[in-house]
């Protein structure tokens, strides 16, 4: 793919179309990653992005008990 690199103020800039920027779910913050003889452009990432929502549903369905239980009965913690 071939892109045009444009005026910006005293920079320069490329476009990205919306189905690039729709297809590797890029929103504000991307990485740039300089190598020897190429720039990689990479979403930023946010791994937690959705957790809140997600904890809140588990937990309206019961989903957020413990498997395994935090002491067990054969612990003795006054040693």
């Amino acid at each position: 793919m071939e892109i045009t690199v444009i005026n910006i103020g005293n920079s320069k800039g490329i476009r990205l179309s919306k189905t690039i920027l729709e297809k590797y779910q890029i929103t504000d913050t991307m990485e740039i990653i300089l190598e020897e003889d190429q720039i990689i452009l990479k979403p930023k990432s946010k791994p937690r992005q959705g957790w809140e929502e997600a904890f809140k549903e588990m937990h309206k369905n019961g989903d957020d008990v413990l498997l395994i239980d935090d002491v067990f009965d054969d612990e003795d913690f006054e040693k």
